[in-house]
């Protein structure tokens, strides 16, 4: 019972992406070798995301694992392996950017149209499919973020436009969290600290880009 949980959850996640993925193909407004180079970095990416966290899950339960592998690597990932695996991807891209000249802006856009595609499809079907009723309020401020990112992207440019993006989700995360007895991001809850650091780091990055481009 509990593999057959486990192996859903990874098909709502798979078929959620699969969907991203291709939305992005079809409305995405970047030339056809700009959108395949885009998906191929997203991809990358999403794989490096996936081994972050299972090695966050043998660093956070080092102890652990030692003496009992199997224990750690069969118990599904919490939000502490998560948190990390964020934290080693955006450290992975500023790596990229500083020593490989990876431009980010560009990538990071495509990532906010896959990642709230993404979770819209993943939340509806914990509403619909799986009656998660907790899932209603994220599904409502995803269908908001997704309004204004295609109502705005060709209003503003890449760093405004996120700027709007990241404080929206943060404020609209925050106030769920406040109401409900958590919120999650593909099935990780996402506790209010880690929302307001990802929203300080994000908004400082994204401010020190604006003024170094105007400078």
């Amino acid at each position: 019972m509990a593999i057959a949980s486990k192996l859903t959850a990874i098909g709502i996640i798979t078929l959620s992406l699969a969907i991203g993925f291709l939305f992005f193909y079809i409305y995405s407004d970047l030339k056809k070798g700009q959108k395949k180079k885009h998906i191929e970095e997203l991809t990358s990416q999403l794989i490096n995301f996936v081994i972050f966290i299972w090695l966050g899950k043998i660093v956070l339960n080092l102890s652990t694992f030692l003496s009992d592998p199997l224990s750690v690597l069969a118990y599904p990932s919490d939000s502490k392996a998560f948190y990390f695996a964020i934290v080693l991807i955006a450290l992975l891209l500023l790596y990229k950017s500083k020593r490989k000249n990876m431009k980010v802006l560009p990538l990071l856009e495509s990532f906010v149209q896959l990642f709230l595609i993404s979770s819209f499809v993943y939340e509806f079907i914990q509403l619909v499919v799986e009656d998660n009723s907790y899932a209603f309020g994220y599904v409502i401020l995803l269908a908001i973020l997704i309004g204004i990112f295609f109502f705005l992207r060709e209003r503003l440019n890449v760093i405004i436009l996120l700027i709007i993006l990241v404080t929206a989700w943060s404020v609209g995360m925050v106030s769920l969290a406040l109401i409900q007895p958590f919120v999650t991001v593909f099935g990780y809850m996402m506790a209010p600290w880690f929302v307001g650091v990802i929203f300080i780091t994000s908004i400082g990055g994204l401010t020190y880009k604006l003024r170094k481009r105007d400078a």
